[in-house]
């Protein structure tokens, strides 16, 4: 046989591999979120992809991002330049295919409108992949406006769906416009997931029964975060070895802390003068407030001590994770946040405000402290605590893996089958 002809036997019988793969695959889930990467936004809803992209193993998988729009908007871009970025229509990732339709959405203006311009937007679209690839369940991600939108369309095309709940619903439940489409949400999904207990402990509150919620915390990649010598990731770093190191990964906005980590520096610089503080992110969503912590990093005399490094890749982040001493997260709310454990991961220990499902994920002295939110000085000891304290890594790392995204997806496929049943 020439080896054109071998080429060609090959490229069928990989084919052919592909399609009983595919065909042995009882589930094909139509993921649901209007947060996720895309080539103009590549780092939101990582933790989105990073789930329902190992269910693949177990799933076809689709995704629809629905993407906010509205007419004349590239005028606001002349004046702010990462003004929602529009993506592709649609992008192939990893061989999955991501739609992002657009959907009407004003700002400020008419957003309790939001999910029915999301479902009315997709409608078409849904209807012809439920159609077209089999769909048997439609997972969303945060209760509104994505679940709202999904679970009104999975209830017109007779399918299950889930929402999972992130950590959006806290603030939500609290506004009285907002709270009566979260329960309706909730109302309409076959099942509910929660990141945490402590979100959980939300849709119960509101009326959801508690057979309905079931809480899948984040996973973690053990083989993407691993734990270096932190002498030689100093080193790497540009940071001497005995500086005592601070990190704090994520957007930067308010919501993150970044500021009240500044705001004890100046304490800590008198016990460690050569004390380094990595704020490690950039823009996000929410904001960006890069120049408000140069000003106040100015202001403080600690142009030395701190390290703007700018948002990284996840397979960059090991790097820096552990080259700190003490990874330091004083948010104002959380679900689950997954750096938390990358930081663990990277064999080091943290500190983080008693929000959200931070207690359930450092849930343990041996692992870090959590201390209560917005109080400087609470959170000062904790990070000189931390700086003196001699850490088990090994311990840290083991806890990590225990966190593993192996098991969490075996729940989660327990879960889908069981409503795709």
């Amino acid at each position: 046989m020439s080896e054109t002809g071998r080429c060609q036997c090959l490229t069928i019988y990989l084919y052919i591999l592909s399609w009983q793969s595919m065909a042995n695959k009882s589930l094909s889930i139509l993921v649901f979120s209007s947060l996720f990467p895309s080539e103009t936004r590549k780092t939101a809803g990582l933790f989105v992809r990073e789930r329902m992209f190992r269910m693949r193993e177990h799933a076809n998988i689709t995704v629809i991002s629905p993407v906010p729009w509205f007419p004349g908007q590239g005028i606001i871009r002349l004046f702010y330049k990462g003004y929602r970025p529009m993506p592709a229509k649609m992008e192939i990732q990893d061989g999955v295919e991501v739609y992002f339709p657009r959907f009407l959405s004003f700002p400020y203006f008419f957003r309790s409108k939001d999910a029915a311009f999301m479902a009315w937007s997709v409608r078409k679209l849904v209807k012809n992949l439920v159609k077209k690839k089999g769909i048997n369940i439609i997972d969303s991600h945060f209760s509104y406006p994505d679940g709202l939108a999904a679970t009104t369309l999975a209830n017109e095309l007779s399918i299950p769906s889930t929402i999972t709940m992130r950590g959006t619903e806290v603030p939500h439940a609290n506004d009285q416009t907002k709270l009566p489409m979260l329960q309706r949400a909730w109302g309409q999904a076959s099942h509910v997931l929660a990141v945490a207990q402590s979100l959980k402990d939300v849709a119960l509150v509101h009326g959801v029964e508690p057979e309905k919620v079931t809480v899948v915390g984040n996973g973690i990649d053990t083989e993407k975060f691993i734990s270096l010598s932190k002498q030689k990731a100093k080193k790497n770093l540009g940071i001497q070895p005995e500086s005592p190191v601070l990190i704090t990964v994520g957007g930067l906005v308010f919501r993150k802390g970044f500021h009240r980590v500044l705001d004890c520096l100046p304490k800590l610089k008198l016990q460690y003068p050569n004390i380094q503080y990595l704020i490690v992110g950039g823009p996000s969503l929410e904001g960006n407030i890069e120049e408000y912590l140069r000003s106040q990093t100015k202001r403080l005399g600690l142009e030395e001590n701190v390290i703007f490094c700018g948002p990284q890749k996840p397979s960059e982040l090991h790097k820096y994770l552990s080259a700190a001493d003490v990874f330091v997260l004083p948010t104002a709310n959380e679900g689950w946040a997954n750096v938390l454990l990358e930081s663990l991961a990277c064999g080091t220990p943290v500190v983080a405000t008693d929000v959200g499902g931070n207690k359930e994920v450092i849930n343990s002295t041996s692992l870090g402290h959590i201390v209560p939110f917005d109080e400087k000085g609470a959170l000062f000891n904790a990070i000189a605590n931390s700086i003196e304290k001699s850490w088990d890594v090994n311990l840290l790392v083991a806890y990590a893996e225990q966190n593993h995204w192996r098991h969490r997806v075996q729940h989660l496929k327990t879960i889908f089958e069981r409503l795709v049943g």
